[in-house]
């Protein structure tokens, strides 16, 4: 089918590109180390503490940001897997596991926002 969606005036945009010295094709690969919160999900129980604990310091600390397991245990929290597992398992917080291409090669992610404004 076809897309009938419009870019209107006053819109922001995210473009991301990637770029490799390998092939060219990336795809998920290896441990996940990186995760974000999904803020599209509304209100969801949870019933392990552990998990409520993480959710408040990924809100206070990170907010709309991603974060790794590295910022975590620098700002001395422990033991937070099982807690950061089900958080995922449930879909508030999304995995962003790392984009490999051929064995050897080198990934980088660029990012760039786009506003739309009148042309005067």
């Amino acid at each position: 089918g076809s897309d009938n969606t419009f870019m209107e005036e006053g819109e922001f945009y995210a473009i991301e590109t990637f770029g490799t010295t390998g092939k060219g094709y990336v795809h998920d690969d290896m441990e996940c180390s990186h995760y974000m919160k999904n803020y599209d999900v509304g209100h969801i129980p949870l019933r392990l503490p552990k998990a409520k604990e993480l959710l408040g310091i990924i809100d206070r600390e990170f907010g709309t940001l991603a974060f790794c397991r590295r910022h975590l245990d620098r700002l001395g929290h422990k033991q937070y897997m099982m807690g950061l597992k089900n958080l995922c398992d449930v879909g508030l917080v999304d995995p962003c596991p790392p984009l490999c291409d051929v064995k050897g090669s080198y990934t980088a992610q660029f990012e760039h926002t786009l506003v739309l404004k009148p042309t005067c």
